[in-house]
């Protein structure tokens, strides 16, 4: 009764002691006696203790830092690169394998290999081409990554480049420059925007003196369709007595407004009046006849 007593603990405790439970964001990987004998998904998953072994891998994704380092451009300067790589291991079997049995360390290995993959790239390309290709950088990084761990059962989700950073002096002399060619742009715009309001100004200044000038010509051209209406008027109505009559209005007016009149020498100033008049003055000879 003992023996089976014992032997039903013995049972109990290699039961619990072979218990394993693996989470979502791990698979497993048994091996018996050294060798690999069979996959463990996310569960409840039983081992023979002492002779099956369990080995858990994190298939979430991952970001290791490739460590700054110096890196010289092809134009002979030092810049500071560095660069974060996010990666995971594939969740199926054979990537799960492929992570423990084809490299050692695959995290450091990819560190590594981005940091050669950095100096092969930047080394062929010119400190300024370098900070304005970021992308293209990235992209090759990405691709070459890829490329190499394509048996490492791993997935390089992207690639980011933090820095690309050149000696303190040649940043000095570029960030003068930017402000040099920023000052231009703006005395470029300024001198621009002078121009253009100078020549608005010009064309308004132009259009009021050619609005002037029309004025001008539209007011002559009424004043002489004024003056022909009234010469017309003054044929068709003012007949025989009435154009006299009109006359001697105006001779009127202007004795009216103080008017000079210079009579010549020898002259009767009643023929004066008469010719200011418009009216024939009378012969002596016929004047004397009258009277008589």
């Amino acid at each position: 009764m003992n023996i089976f007593y014992l032997l039903g603990m013995a049972v109990i405790v290699i039961f619990f002691a072979g218990i394993r439970i693996v989470r979502p964001t791990h698979r497993g990987l048994i091996e018996r006696l050294g060798k690999y004998r069979t996959f463990a998904n996310a569960g409840f998953n039983w081992i023979i203790p002492g002779i099956d072994k369990m080995y858990q891998i994190n298939i979430t994704e991952k970001m290791v830092d490739a460590d700054p380092q110096e890196i010289i451009t092809n134009d002979n300067l030092n810049a500071k690169v560095d660069a974060q790589i996010y990666f995971k291991v594939k969740a199926d079997q054979e990537s799960v394998k492929g992570c423990q049995y084809n490299v050692f360390n695959y995290q450091y290995q990819i560190v590594n290999l981005a940091r050669t993959t950095l100096r092969n790239i930047i080394g062929t390309l010119t400190l300024k081409s370098a900070n304005s290709e970021r992308g293209k950088i990235n992209a090759e990084l990405h691709k070459t990554l890829m490329e190499e761990t394509s048996s490492w059962g791993i997935e390089i989700v992207r690639t980011e480049l933090k820095e690309i950073d050149p000696p303190k002096d040649v940043q000095e002399t570029m960030n003068k420059v930017v402000k040099a060619e920023n000052e231009k742009i703006a005395a470029v715009d300024f001198a621009t925007a002078t121009e253009t309001a100078a020549d608005g100004q010009k064309r308004a200044e132009i259009k009021k003196a050619e609005g002037f000038r029309q004025a001008r010509i539209l007011e002559a051209e009424g004043e002489a369709e004024a003056i022909r209406l009234l010469n017309e008027a003054a044929e068709k109505y003012f007949i025989g007595n009435a154009q006299v009559l009109r006359k001697l209005e105006a001779v009127e007016k202007s004795l009216a407004n103080n008017a000079k009149i210079v009579i010549p020498a020898n002259t009767e100033l009643v023929n004066v009046i008469g010719e200011m008049a418009g009216i024939l003055p009378l012969k002596k000879e016929e004047h004397k006849n009258k009277a008589s």
